[in-house]
């Protein structure tokens, strides 16, 4: 089908089925519309099962999916027009899953050859995409009321319509046009006397921006005349080819009206329109020699073989970037953002409320006072102003000017009903570049993020004219974004745009780790006079901590709203109780919060960290809305830890709050690998040397632990100096430890080469202790524990607890304890880290009754006795969701039942954020407790 046909038929679909859909009635109809109108499928029916059913094992009843794609695997959940997506609904069984979930739930009954690819839940008003490779992520979301621009989002579902990309047609053309770009690059690169000069650098980038710019221009017919600079460089030939780009970069930048320029200049240079913005006006530029290779790629690659009119800025701004300042990109921090991410920030942030209005708006019936309404709307929109204080190449200004614009030619169509008066065509556009601000410390980046805003600027336009039925003048540029190159960190933003000014700031900081950074960088220093000395473990602080700094200071005063994504360490472990308190003592509000999720790129280098989103501001913004698992959760408040509740901090702390054992690190050699060897190795060793065979043990980490798979140390540490010298190859391990230790720049590690038969660490508890792996996967419902004894040794990468009883046993592996972990462990991507200091020596113990403790014991052994009917089977084996054995789950709900028992909690109207809500009540009781006694 023609992508002409395929939009209008997407619209008609879209009238079709705006505003109704009922989900006993309609489903099927729906989906039979989609498919063959849409999509062009003859016949739906050989394409999609309807009410599919599936034996349901565990309770002997049967259930019905509503439909499946077999070819493309793809199972559909549909629900009525008026349900929430990311609600959660109560189900027969008494469980509360959201949409998604219980479609997660009949996948899981599904065989093998039938498990999907793709899970799509749908409302007949929202279709949200969920990628079953990535099932814990965010879902995309596509609206019916976008399909006809936003229809190739779907084609993944139909046989032949692609292999499962639902990211649509733009995506794929900006990566080929930064593939292009990188061609270019590249082979003018190479032309260069210096090719990596800071000089001819600086010129590559700018040349290559201006290329583009050409080439979009002549498609979108900016220039006025098809293929107007293809033709003009084709007619030049090789041999005088660089000599017309220095000319035509030159009369792009004269204004003939101003009489700038040659009044003799030559037919085809002079039919060229003024540009204006800046963007030629550099003649410092070097160009290189034009070859006949390059000349191709522009002419051919470049301009015959693509349509630069159809990119998306906003992604291709960033794809540009990273195409050619990859260096940069990487030693900058940044991380390149997909349009679906954007949405997470500008939505709940403003778009939203602004639809909603828009939308009421538009409800008003024209004989009240609909035009007054629209007109006023139109001037909020052309009113608000935004700042993204580590713009990069553009990306959330551009998405955001591409939303606002959308938004405004809708209501312009509306306005003009078909009817168009000549002062109103001459300037009908009020929404503006010039409302957006940026601070971005990369040059390269600046020159890209307004080149970005211009193509946006004049895409829009185009549909404009679409609307008004008359052409409007796109050049010369008469407005411009606010992109101002410098360190937003020692920048003054009032400098940029005054506080009085701004409506709303976002963006995407640079994201580099505390511990990351070096002590004398720019980072540091910049850290350093963000929060100035005074500021509590400054030198725990994450980068990304200074813009909610700067933000929180420049806010002070407004009704500013800001949203950043950061990393989730913000909103874990110890540096939430370093970040948040004096923000909120401020005035801060945290009004919504996505919690953690992955953050994707649409660069080619995928950044794949772990983020959070947090929309914060002086204001007390009701209601607060938490996004977590693709369900939108109302909120009273929300605390640094992105829960619904107060602002209770949990600081690092030396010993337990509460009596209980003491834990401690494992043991940490500091060796080199010296004397640690695989199964193999140690028995090679041995043979060679039998006498070292009582001095080898089995050594845990937690990867070891987990998967049940030791190595084996060498431990020397008991051996007489008589008896190691009757042990050659053990001497040379020795040799090789003490020489490892010398070699290291630490002088901590140089004195313990005095003794290099010890671990820098000892813990070797005697008989038996539970091990505590530092990390877990977070896939997993509980973090796998168990016994060790000291026959075995174990590495600091796990925890251990001497003297520890069932009973202790069975609380740490209780639903919550573990519901304690996530909330205030720091996390290694998604991963637990379970720290001594935060998360174990702040938990909160029960005071259970002695019924209840000897129950708990009884229910922890249940947990070891069903772990040991299965003696093959590793922790990884028998924790993973798919494969845990129903005598494991039962026996830790049976765990988690008394448990909570001994807290007082109910295990029906329990969830997670109420017990974390009140652990931390309990938290609080017992900080309060201890400041009083001190």
């Amino acid at each position: 089908m023609e992508a002409v046909q395929q939009r209008l038929a997407a619209k008609e679909f879209i009238q079709d089925w705006q505003g109704r859909g009922d989900e006993k009635q309609d489903a099927q109809n729906f989906w039979r519309q989609l498919l063959h109108k849409v999509y062009g499928v003859e016949d739906p029916e050989k394409v999609i099962a309807f009410e599919k059913k599936v034996p349901n094992f565990q309770t002997g009843t049967t259930i019905f999916i509503d439909a499946y794609i077999a070819a493309k695997k793809v199972l559909i959940e549909q629900k009525g027009k008026d349900i929430n997506l990311r609600k959660g609904y109560k189900q027969s069984d008494g469980s509360v899953l959201t949409p998604y979930q219980q479609a997660r739930r009949y996948a899981g009954l599904l065989p093998y050859d039938m498990v999907p690819r793709w899970i799509v839940v749908c409302n007949f008003q929202e279709f949200h995409l969920h990628d079953m490779l990535r099932p814990n992520d965010d879902p995309l979301v596509v609206k019916l009321a976008d399909l006809e621009k936003e229809y190739s989002r779907l084609e993944f579902m139909v046989p032949g319509g692609g292999e499962g990309d639902p990211g649509g047609n733009e995506i794929k053309v900006s990566f080929a046009a930064g593939k292009i770009v990188g061609k270019i690059y590249n082979a003018f690169h190479a032309q260069y006397k210096e090719p990596d000069s800071d000089r001819a650098l600086r010129s590559l980038n700018e040349l290559c921006v201006r290329l583009v710019f050409c080439l979009y221009a002549e498609d979108a017919d900016v220039f006025g005349k098809p293929r107007m600079f293809h033709d003009y460089l084709k007619n030049k030939g090789v041999a005088n080819a660089r000599d017309a780009l220095i000319k035509l970069f030159q009369v792009l930048d004269q204004d003939p009206d101003k009489g700038e320029r040659d009044p003799y200049l030559e037919d085809e240079l002079a039919a060229f329109p003024y540009v204006n913005g800046g963007l030629f006006s550099n003649t410092d530029i070097e160009i290189p020699r034009i070859t006949e290779e390059i000349l191709n790629l522009i002419l051919h690659d470049a301009s015959e073989e693509f349509d630069w009119s159809v990119i998306s800025p906003t992604i291709f701004g960033a794809v540009f970037e990273s195409t050619l300042n990859p260096t940069t990109r990487r030693k900058g921090g940044m991380h390149y953002t997909s349009i679906e991410n954007i949405h997470k920030v500008i939505d709940p942030l403003f778009l939203d409320a602004l639809r909603a209005e828009f939308a009421e708006i538009k409800q008003i019936p024209v004989w009240k006072n609909q035009k007054q309404r629209l007109e006023g709307f139109h001037e909020k929109l052309a009113s608000l102003t935004f700042l993204d204080p580590a713009a990069g190449s553009g990306n959330f200004l551009t998405e955001t000017y591409l939303c606002l614009r959308r938004m405004e030619n809708e209501l312009i169509s509306i306005l003009q009903g078909g009817q168009i008066s000549m002062g109103e065509a001459l300037n009908p556009i009020k929404v503006s570049i010039s409302q957006f601000y940026g601070i971005e410390i990369n040059d390269f980046a600046v020159t890209v993020a307004k080149t970005a805003l211009w193509i946006a600027e004049s895409q829009m336009m185009k549909e404009t004219e679409d609307i008004v039925r008359m052409p409007l003048d796109f050049l010369p540029l008469t407005t411009n974004a606010t992109i101002v190159e410098a360190n937003a960190l020692q920048k003054d933003w009032n400098e940029v745009i005054p506080n009085t000014r701004l409506s709303y700031i976002m963006g995407n900081p640079p994201f580099s780790g505390a511990r990351m950074m070096e002590e004398e960088s720019r980072e540091k220093k910049d850290i350093l006079d963000t929060f100035g000395k005074s500021w509590k473990n400054v030198g725990n602080l994450d980068y990304v901590c200074c813009w909610y700094k700067k933000a929180t200071d420049y806010m002070k005063g407004t009704q500013i709203r800001a949203a950043l994504v950061s990393t989730n360490s913000v909103s874990q472990g110890e540096q939430v109780a370093n970040l948040w308190p004096p923000l909120f003592e401020a005035g801060i509000k945290i009004n919504f919060a996505y919690r953690t999720f992955r953050w994707d790129s649409e660069a080619d280098l995928k950044a794949h960290v772990h983020c959070v989103i947090i929309g914060f501001s002086h204001v007390d913004v009701q209601p607060c809305y938490i996004y977590t698992e693709g369900q939108r959760i109302e909120a009273a408040h929300i605390n640094g830890y992105l829960l619904d509740g107060e602002n209770i901090f949990v600081f690092s702390r030396n010993k337990p709050i509460c009596p209980s054992p003491e834990i401690g690190i494992g043991n940490k050699p500091i060796d080199g690998g010296f004397y640690l060897f695989s199964k193999t190795e140690m028995q090679e060793f041995i043979k060679k040397e039998p006498g070292a065979a009582k001095y080898f043990h089995p050594w845990y980490g937690a990867e070891e632990f987990i998967h049940q798979k030791p190595r084996y140390c060498l431990w020397l540490g008991d051996c007489s100096p008589a008896e190691l010298n009757k042990l050659p190859e053990c001497l040379k391990r020795v040799q090789a430890v003490r020489d490892y230790r010398l070699s290291r720049p630490s002088a901590g590690t140089r004195k313990l080469a005095e003794k290099p038969t010890r671990f820098h660490v000892e813990n070797m508890p005697k008989g038996t202790y539970i091990v505590i792996p530092e990390v877990s996967s977070e896939t997993r419902k509980y973090i796998p524990m168990g016994y060790m004894d000291e026959t075995v040794l174990c590495s600091n990468k796990v925890r251990l607890m001497p003297d520890a009883t069932l009973y202790h046993f069975g609380i740490l592996e209780s639903n919550v304890h573990m519901a304690w972990m996530r909330a205030t462990c720091g996390r290694l991507e998604m991963r637990y880290q379970y720290s001594i200091n935060v998360v174990y020596n702040n938990f909160p113990w029960p005071n259970p009754t002695e019924a209840q403790r000897q129950k708990i014991e009884q229910t922890a052994q249940g947990i070891l006795d069903a772990r040991a009917l299965y003696p093959d089977a590793s922790l990884a084996d028998l924790y993973k969701e798919l494969t845990m054995p129903p005598e494991l789950r039962s026996a830790h709900q049976k765990n988690d039942r008394a448990v909570m028992e001994a807290y007082g909690l109910s295990i029906k109207d329990t969830t997670e954020s109420s017990c974390v809500s009140h652990l931390m009540q309990l938290y609080k009781e017992l900080t309060d407790q201890k400041a009083r006694l001190d």
